[in-house]
């Protein structure tokens, strides 16, 4: 995988929306934090458009995305916010320009769409992380905040974390991609998803329907995209819905059974997704996931 240069002070930093719409109110106080951090930001044209629930047409989000994606002064793209839309542009983005000059692209959830298919088809590293609409309100800094600037300044090497009573202790080894969890069931068998042979999956995913966490973890194991997958990192599984009568599980114990019998690690209790703290992540990056009756490791 491509690596993208790492920031220093001083570069450019775009911020796009490829999905909901944000205000400007929304979106003021990263600007601040990462001017603070000595990056010199710069907004998409089309950033505070709107269409109804998205930030603009399909056209003027793939436009402010593409902007960026072949400016060669631009060392950061940053997603604003998540929702839903970014699936709506991927076939209509061109990658060759930012392939020979390739830049971090940073977000999560709905910006899965983003990592998985640079992932598969362009071969460059990106970063999930926190957005702009997850700020703090006050202008400061958080864990999530200060662990995305660790991921751009090149300062993120490793992550400890608690032991859970659902894991799969072991160790492996390989390139770390993934995300939203009902992103990745959407584009399964498109020219979007990723091969997962030799990968470590990371999964999160927020206000889902307890059966359906189980219906894309069977589609999953069934169509064999799991064949190969070394190890699984689970982060948070936030807001989940049930029925009048109960499905009689949590999502991580869903995640669990399907899980079991593959003869991988599978840490659950990771500090990132639609959670406080998001912890960033190099996607694409070889790492090594350890997992022990006691605690759990990352390392990049």
């Amino acid at each position: 995988m491509i690596q993208p240069p790492f920031l220093v002070k001083g570069n450019k930093l775009a911020i796009v929306s490829t999905a909901r719409k944000i205000s400007k109110e929304e979106v003021s106080p990263a600007i601040a934090l990462f001017e603070s951090w000595g990056l010199e930001v710069v907004l998409s044209q089309f950033l505070f458009s709107a269409d109804n629930q998205f930030a603009g047409s399909e056209i003027e989000r793939s436009k402010g995305l593409q902007q960026f994606l072949d400016d060669n002064n631009c060392r950061a793209i940053v997603c604003a916010r998540g929702g839903y839309g970014t699936v709506q542009l991927i076939d209509q983005l061109n990658f060759s320009a930012f392939k020979l000059n390739p830049k971090w692209i940073v977000g999560y959830s709905d910006v899965t769409t983003l990592h998985i298919h640079i992932h598969e088809n362009v071969g460059v590293e990106t970063i999930h992380g926190t957005m702009p609409i997850n700020f703090p309100r006050d202008g400061g800094e958080n864990e999530s905040t200060l662990s995305l600037k660790r991921a751009l300044f090149g300062e993120l090497t490793s992550y400890n974390f608690p032991s859970h009573q659902l894991n799969i202790n072991g160790k492996a080894k390989g390139e770390l991609i993934g995300g939203n969890l009902s992103i990745l069931y959407s584009l399964s068998g498109t020219n979007s998803a990723v091969d997962m042979n030799g990968k470590i999956l990371f999964m999160e995913d927020l206000d889902e329907y307890l059966y359906h966490i189980d219906r894309m973890m069977m589609n999953l194991r069934k169509s064999s995209w799991m064949k190969g997958v070394q190890g699984i990192i689970v982060g948070g599984m936030s807001d989940m819905n049930d029925n009048a009568i109960p499905y009689g599980k949590t999502a991580g114990e869903i995640i669990h059974e399907r899980t079991k019998n593959l003869g991988i690690p599978v840490a659950f209790n990771f500090p990132a997704g639609h959670i406080n703290p998001n912890k960033a992540m190099y996607f694409g990056r070889s790492c090594q996931l350890s997992v022990s009756e006691h605690s759990s490791s990352l390392v990049f």
